[in-house]
């Protein structure tokens, strides 16, 4: 599982790759398919009851003209490519997942794509058990929102009027508004981590049992190694960049404190599907970051609730604590001065490409610093 013996495997295959076929009949297997349909459940989902997440639901795709599924917003480039008459099949389908960027230029699709061929063919296989290869959507989704209107309106019928008048007022708070939280809402919400480990659930995890949870949910994304793909974050190396101008700002170049990984993690991934990780997951995938950047070096190093505030990121001492309260305007409670700050009008000087930040528009117009 070592990351050096995964790059060493990773040159064999590409030093065989010559001699290897790489036709189009391939061998379809629906439950090695599932395996490699981990990498994409992140953003798109499958089965009885599946909706659109940060994808389109996957249900019927076969026979589906491109960007067609209702109430979800394709990119340009995708209702382009459905209305020049792309059709999702077993050709189609094959060749979207090597390159989805390549295939459809302007795709939100992050995904690097499915070097293998088997892992291509067997992911479709597995897809293909969920449709029927109806068209843009499955004919009982299509009747069930067609009814869906009048039913909503019977059920209004049915139900009495309930009038302002008859509504009681909170008496508590200015606006009288809402209740007091129950103790397990609060408890619930309640799920911050500190620099000092206050917050921190009991469990733990080792660097060896966070590699393939960060396969299965998170290299899609961040890359095998956490170098990042497409535009989505890299999450290892960057070391000694912050000197330059353009940094690598990573948990093991620029992060100050480990709470922030772990507390991140638990919060709000994987992406599309936060909070369905255990505590001890994110503690063996916290351990595996720590890995990947070189913070930890044995693949049996365990990470838990008792040794967490012993681990220190490498820039922890470049960070201070906040100190606006001792500035003038806070420390005298005066009004800070918010006129005549320049002379000379702002202006332009960098636009979103040097800056590397989202642009406000599709060609990077209105997005720049200024001066």
């Amino acid at each position: 599982m070592s990351r050096f013996l995964k790059l060493a495997v990773f040159a064999g295959a590409l030093a065989a790759l010559p001699a290897a076929t790489l036709g189009t009949a391939q061998a379809q297997d629906a439950d090695a398919g599932e395996k490699v349909f981990r990498k994409c459940k992140a953003c798109h989902a499958v089965g009885e009851g599946a909706g659109n997440k940060v994808g389109p639901h996957l249900n019927d795709l076969f026979g589906r003209t491109a960007g067609m599924i209702r109430d979800f917003k394709y990119s340009n480039a995708m209702k382009a490519a459905g209305e020049g008459g792309l059709v999702w099949d077993d050709e189609s389908i094959a060749t979207y997942l090597i390159n989805p960027k390549d295939m459809v230029k302007g795709t939100k699709m992050a995904f690097a794509g499915l070097k293998k061929d088997e892992d291509r063919a067997d992911v479709i296989a597995y897809l293909k058990t969920f449709s029927a290869g109806g068209g843009e959507e499955a004919p009982a989704t299509q009747e069930s929102k067609a009814e869906e209107p009048e039913a909503k309106t019977e059920m209004a019928a049915a139900a009495p009027a309930v009038m302002a008048k008859d509504v009681a007022v909170p008496e508590h708070g200015v606006f009288h508004l809402g209740r007091e939280a129950l103790n397990e809402e609060i408890a619930a919400w309640d799920i911050d981590i500190r620099p000092d480990g206050t917050g921190l659930p009991v469990g733990r995890g080792t660097v060896a049992q966070g590699e393939p949870i960060y396969a299965d949910n998170c290299a899609v994304c961040h890359g095998d190694f956490g170098e990042g793909t497409g535009r989505w974050p890299v999450l290892a190396g960057g070391h000694d960049t912050l000197t330059e101008e353009r940094p690598e700002k990573t948990i093991g170049s620029y992060w100050p404190y480990l709470s922030t990984v772990y507390d991140y993690v638990r919060r709000a991934m994987p992406f599309g599907n936060a909070r369905s990780l255990s505590d001890d997951d994110v503690y063996a995938l916290t351990a595996y970051l720590l890995y990947l950047n070189d913070v930890v070096t044995d693949e049996d190093f365990e990470l838990s609730n008792e040794n967490f505030t012993d681990i220190h990121l490498p820039n922890e001492e470049n960070f201070f604590m906040d100190d606006r309260a001792s500035e003038p305007h806070y420390a005298e409670k005066s009004e800070p001065c918010m006129k005549d700050c320049k002379a000379e009008p702002a202006k332009i000087t960098m636009r979103a490409r040097v800056l590397d930040v989202t642009p406000e528009g599709e060609d990077g117009e209105g997005a720049g610093a200024i001066e």
